[in-house]
């Protein structure tokens, strides 16, 4: 590899005499026991001094889900130092002071030269094919998960940012779009066609290149690393659902090979440089269920198949008639009566090398089909790797996959082959703060042939119903759960259930009971809640682990709630009711509400991004949706802190933080949601009254040290 030597860096970095390519790009090999990893370092330390070289950032930064009782004992206290905002209902991102949040990539930004960066003043052109050819070319839309890949080994300058772009805001990007109502909707899509080819290519992932010079981050354009990942880009199906006959189409007879990755929310990343973007609401995409069921009733020869499809799509439920984006309408592959398989080859977490441009997305279906958030990767004491997943929706499950074989630091290769062998569990979670996983595995009753499922590869792909019959308990709305990098343990954010309280809710397919219980205590749970599960013996692949509550969000100062600083009383959790790990000073805590993406600094503090109303916590004034920290130990554990404050309308997701914590990047998703062209709340980033666009942010702190001292 060159010698480092000074960028010459424009906004995207278009000159660079350090131009890597794939093939020189440096993966991470982190992920070795704790011990081998420390004495590599001090050999290291050791030569390096003796030349007079000042060591590298440590390796283990790379991979904060890498955790071991050594490191934990080990590891600095955590704790944080900025002075925390207040919320605000104003357009624009607030940070602390002595922090700068500068835009790095926005919805349109070219990433290839010879392509121009969309003009927000004439989005006419996002009305035609050429709009479609340009947004394959640009980044995408509704930005969520970030993840850094770096470049240099343990290095924080330089990496590859990949971003999700979970879904389309129409109101906000087509001229004339009619709204909610479905037959204007199908008039102005038969209209202008073209409209979901821009759709399309608007969702996905985009891949791209960022340098940090002078304090401040760029994206290289026509980097060899950039790369989009699209509604129409082809994949491969693999594990033990690839090939089977609900995966198969006219289009795809062998049921490996599908088109394109929709609705990506949350992910996560591997040890071995991988990135893993979660398939959530694919269902939205689909429709005419209503013409399979009528071909089910009215066939007679084929009748026993399509009451199969039928059947398999009851626990994810598609639109009976016409879907929430009408691609059906120019697509055909989007209507379930015409290609009644097709859905079911969306709903899967997807893994992608960064490093490598030119390979192939899989579709992982060892680790289930539901409506995935997030996927964290857990690397155990005897080498094999779990990965937890929250099926984002109310009175849903979280999942854990356990590989079957073991990480192997030396063998990429064989790493990138794990997650298609191993064993799916879902949790079962007691009242006595105690819980269980319970394996997903056909022939183990009562996942057989008596309860409609003929192999393991129809327990993947209808995972959500051998859930249930397993016995599984019901959440509010697993999210993106992620491991603590200091003590080991799972932090899983349930965002809210507005129906938790009901005595019988006909919920995805299913009737279920709503009533409180002691993981969801809260009727109705409007402002969601945050549990702290331990493994039994610290170990990602125990079957059996501890639970307690951590978080019951909401406003700690709320006249109608009562603030707690215990849960062990008997007394009934009311709705306002909350609880911040304990911490006993109400007025020092800011209102958080729908907690949604975690991250994790290096010392263990916590951070939450939202995604709730604005009313949902009932204070004098709404406020937008943010950022918060909090230490997860120690005497301020639980003491919540409002970080950023984002524009009206947004959501604010994926905080994802550099290995040396010195930088995080924040995603702004559809920022003026609620307004439309014509009727704005929002001119986030670009102000003027220009329409507003979902964008990535790279904050800092001004004095270059860690984010959160």
């Amino acid at each position: 590899m060159k010698k480092n030597v000074p960028l010459r860096c424009s906004d995207d970095v278009e000159e660079d005499p350090n131009t890597l390519t794939p093939d020189q790009a440096e993966p991470p090999t982190a992920g070795e026991s704790i011990g081998t990893i420390l004495e590599r370092r001090l050999k290291r330390r050791t030569v390096l001094k003796g030349v007079g070289v000042v060591a590298a950032a440590p390796v283990l930064s790379l991979l904060p889900s890498l955790w071991t009782p050594e490191r934990a004992q080990a590891a600095p206290k955590g704790g944080l130092g900025f002075t925390p905002i207040a919320g605000s209902s104003a357009d624009k991102v607030i940070v602390p002071e002595g922090y700068q949040a500068r835009v790095l990539l926005s919805w349109g930004k070219a990433l290839f030269s010879g392509v121009p960066d969309l003009d927000t003043g004439h989005l006419d052109i996002l009305l035609t094919p050429q709009g479609a050819e340009l947004q394959a070319k640009q980044f995408g839309y509704n930005c969520d998960f970030n993840g850094f890949f770096s470049l240099f080994q343990a290095r924080s300058f330089r990496g590859l940012l990949a971003t999700n772009h979970e879904f389309t805001t129409e109101e906000l990007m087509f001229p004339g779009w009619p709204g909610d109502d479905a037959p204007a909707r199908a008039s102005f899509i038969r209209q202008f066609p073209a409209v979901v080819s821009v759709m399309k290519a608007a969702h996905g992932v985009s891949i791209v290149e960022v340098i940090r010079r002078d304090d401040q981050w760029h994206f290289k354009q026509d980097s060899p690393f950039n790369r989009r990942i699209t509604g129409e880009t082809p994949m491969e199906l693999t594990g033990p659902a690839a090939g089977h006959d609900l995966l198969q189409t006219a289009a795809d007879p062998s049921g490996k090979q599908v088109l394109g990755t929709l609705n990506n929310c949350a992910g996560g990343k591997t040890p071995w440089g991988t990135l893993l973007t979660c398939e959530e609401n694919f269902d939205q995409y689909f429709g005419n269920l209503e013409g399979l069921i009528k071909q089910a009733e009215e066939e007679g020869e084929n009748r026993t198949e399509l009451e199969k499809y039928a059947v398999f799509h009851e626990r994810l439920p598609l639109p009976r008639e016409l879907s929430r984006r009408g691609w059906e309408l120019v697509d055909k592959r989007f209507d379930v009566a015409a290609h009644p398989t097709e859905a079911f080859r969306f709903g899967w977490v997807v893994e992608i090398d960064p490093y490598h441009p030119d390979t192939v997305p899989k579709k992982r279906t060892a680790l289930g089909r539901f409506k995935h958030e997030g996927a964290n990767v857990v690397v155990a004491p005897e080498g094999r790797v779990a990965v937890y997943s929250g099926d984002d929706t109310p009175f849903e499950y979280i999942y854990k996959f356990v590989s079957d074989k073991a990480y192997d630091p030396q063998n990429r290769s064989h790493n990138l082959t794990l997650l298609d062998q191993g064993t799916l569990y879902v949790a079962r979670f007691r009242d006595d703060g105690t819980g269980e996983w319970l394996p997903l595995v056909f022939g183990q009753a009562p996942l057989d042939e008596d309860h409609g499922f003929t192999s393991q590869a129809e327990v993947l792909i209808n995972t959500r119903r051998a859930a249930d019959l397993v016995g599984a308990t019901p959440m509010d709305r697993p999210e993106d759960i992620e491991t603590n990098p200091v003590n080991g343990k799972i932090y899983v954010p349930l965002t809210n259930n507005p129906w938790r309280g009901a005595e019988v809710n006909i919920f995805n397919g299913r009737r279920i009971s709503g009533a409180a219980d002691a993981k969801n205590p809260r009727t109705p749970n409007k402002s969601g809640h945050i549990i702290e599960m331990t493994e039994d013996s610290h170990d990602p692949t125990a079957l059996t682990f501890s639970w307690e509550i951590f978080i019951l969000c909401g406003n700690p100062s709320a006249p109608e709630g009562k603030f707690l600083t215990s849960l062990t009383s008997e007394g009934r959790i009311g709705p306002q009711d909350t609880y911040f790990g304990g911490y006993p000073a109400a007025s020092r805590i800011n209102p958080l509400g729908s907690p949604d993406n975690l991250a994790f600094d290096r010392l263990g503090n916590l951070w939450i991004a939202t995604d709730g109303k604005p009313d949902v916590l009932n204070l004098s004034e709404p406020i937008n949706n943010g950022l918060y920290g909090v230490p997860t130990a120690g005497k301020n554990r639980g003491w919540v802190r409002q970080f950023l404050s984002g524009p009206k309308g947004c959501e604010v997701c994926g905080p994802e933080f550099t290995p040396d914590n010195q930088t995080l990047f924040v995603s702004i998703q559809h920022p003026g949601e609620g307004g439309t062209l014509s009727k704005r709340i929002s001119d986030w980033p670009e102000g003027k009254g220009r329409p507003p666009r979902p964008s990535v942010l790279a904050i800092t702190k001004t004095d270059g040290d860690k984010i959160g001292s």
